[in-house]
């Protein structure tokens, strides 16, 4: 059984470096445009603490989370942009206050979930473990909407492996979230740390392949570049295809990054 205790350290030290950016920021700079159209910092910061909020629902009350997921896709989506919207409006230090309790609210609760029990989401159900993962592939994702905002370089971490292991296995998540019938054939997944070490899933003679570097591959998944801005390449049609509409986020399909956006 995955040890929640460890992977919930990860979520904090990466929640924790996103923190220490946005805390120093002036006010104005909170307002500033990030690669999601429409979106400011104070925008990314908005939809982790508005994300943490419904996630706590989804813990402490799962009897009442089929409400927010009717609500979800009845508005088409557009409740993730509204719940934004509505965030930003607050002064940064509130805004930022919020986060921090949320995220450590959620924390403790997650912590608390017995063994083997699922939580529900927008997606499938999650067990603890991998509610965990969830968060940090999302904190991950919209940190660096905030650093691609900003200008800065960020330092790959081993924290990579869970978003890269998330990607993985949210890939016939994928392929049924844009319609298409998850191929029964796994694909070898082959990545080279951060560290220079290597990260493998799937079975070694897949015909379908997939190989460069951890942090392109992360990137993908959560639709921060543009495959063709990466340095991954692949082996056969589906493993290619795949990576035109991978996403390890729950909800439905995102418009991704364009091609050349960050050459």
């Amino acid at each position: 059984m995955a040890d929640v205790g460890a992977i919930l350290r990860d979520l904090a030290a990466e929640s924790a470096e996103l923190d220490e950016v946005v805390a120093a920021l002036p006010e104005p700079e909170w307002a500033r445009p990030t690669p999601a159209d429409g979106w400011t910092i104070a925008h990314q910061i908005a939809h982790l603490a508005w994300t943490d909020d419904k996630a706590l629902i989804a813990v402490r009350t799962p009897e009442k989370f089929a409400a927010e997921v009717e609500k979800a896709f009845a508005s088409g989506g557009k409740d993730v942009d509204e719940g934004a919207e509505a965030g930003a409006t607050a002064p940064p230090a509130e805004l930022l206050a919020r986060w921090r309790q949320g995220r450590e609210d959620l924390a403790r609760a997650l912590a608390e979930v017995p063994g083997g029990q699922k939580v529900p989401w927008y997606g499938p159900p999650m067990s603890p473990a991998s509610m965990v993962t969830a968060r940090i592939m999302e904190t991950w994702a919209h940190a660096q909407d905030v650093f691609d905002a900003l200008g800065l370089k960020r330092v790959p971490t081993d924290r990579l492996w869970q978003i890269a292991r998330f990607g993985v296995r949210t890939r016939d998540f994928a392929y049924t979230i844009n319609s298409r019938t998850p191929p029964d054939e796994e694909f070898r997944v082959e990545l080279t740390a951060p560290d220079g070490s290597t990260w493998a899933w799937g079975p070694e003679d897949a015909a379908e392949r997939i190989t460069g570097s951890a942090l392109g591959f992360v990137m993908v998944v959560t639709q921060r570049r543009h495959p063709a801005d990466t340095d991954l390449r692949t082996e056969g049609d589906e493993a290619r295809a795949w990576l035109g509409f991978a996403q390890a986020f729950a909800g439905l399909p995102g418009s991704g990054r364009r091609a050349g956006q960050f050459a």
